[in-house]
């Protein structure tokens, strides 16, 4: 066995010695041509983060919404992102009508607090209802070009662009998404008549009082709608008077209707018992994502 043993060691170590000789010789010639070492294959690029709001996983469609004026044509409809007035300043994708849709749950329940907010001589208007996850995109890529701030003078006065995504103004995935939650206001009755916004007309502060701010036939509520600001948070100290007694108002009546209001936006509401509480869908709003509004 020792003599195997021996043997067995010579021819690696001749071999090894030889290794290194060749490895120096090779070292040596390319110093001499003055080539370099080769180096190693890049890295592949990483791949691309996808859209916040397209991490969740959406349900087969139809998912049963219901347009909210053929469950109650008494609720009045102000559909902002079909519009350019919006914080973005033009339509929003995804918003082929100006439409509320709303799970067929939600929508009834709005027509209940519809009944109680007329008894107090108001009556509801919806600015935003369900918004497909690709709205929810579109907010992300905008928020991303620090360029486009167009509308800034109006909707975000006192707050950074930059700074609205981390001071919760705008987020993704959004509830809204779940076809359940709801931006509204109140308006008397009868509703005076809202002047249409024209493009390009001079923009004013949504913190500015009322009188002076876009013409909203809304009923004084300290800040327009989309307001990316801290006195637009519902119980803001700075809001005091009628603004603060209809934010009140708003929040008994939604409160009172199974509605849960998010506390950094007054016009911000879901519907409790959702029917979709894990579920972002993104058909388009449109009468054909829709289905019959009888029960």
């Amino acid at each position: 066995m020792d003599s195997a043993g021996g043997t067995g060691r010579r021819p690696r170590n001749v071999a090894a010695a030889r290794a290194v000789a060749a490895a120096v010789a090779i070292a040596a010639l390319a110093s001499a041509c003055g080539g370099p070492a080769p180096s190693p294959p890049p890295s592949p690029p990483a791949a691309p983060s996808p859209p916040a709001s397209a991490v969740p996983t959406a349900a087969p469609s139809p998912p049963g919404f219901v347009v909210l004026t053929d469950v109650d044509p008494r609720i009045r409809t102000d559909i902002r992102y079909a519009t350019a007035h919006n914080f973005v300043g033009r339509p929003i994708a995804g918003y082929p009508e100006p439409l509320c849709l709303l799970t067929r749950q939600a929508a009834e329940a709005l027509r209940r607090v519809q009944d109680a907010a007329l008894v107090r001589g108001r009556s509801l208007k919806v600015y935003d209802c369900y918004r497909p996850r690709r709205a929810a995109d579109d907010f992300v890529t905008w928020a991303r070009q620090p360029g486009e701030q167009q509308m800034k003078a109006e909707f975000y006065p006192r707050v950074a662009k930059s700074k609205l995504f981390d001071e919760g103004y705008i987020g993704a995935p959004t509830a809204h998404s779940r076809g359940s939650t709801v931006d509204l206001t109140l308006v008397d009755v009868p509703t005076p008549t809202q002047a249409p916004y024209a493009p390009g007309q001079p923009l004013v502060s949504c913190t500015a009082p009322r009188e002076q701010r876009f013409g909203d036939n809304s009923v004084d509520m300290g800040t327009g709608f989309d307001c990316f600001d801290p006195l637009a948070h519902t119980d803001s100290p700075r809001v005091t008077g009628a603004a603060r007694d209809n934010r009140r108002l708003l929040r008994q009546l939604m409160t009172d209707g199974g509605f849960v209001n998010y506390d950094r936006e007054w016009w911000h509401y879901r519907y409790r018992d959702e029917p979709w509480p894990d579920t972002y869908f993104d058909v388009p709003v449109a009468r054909s994502s829709a289905g019959p509004a009888a029960g």
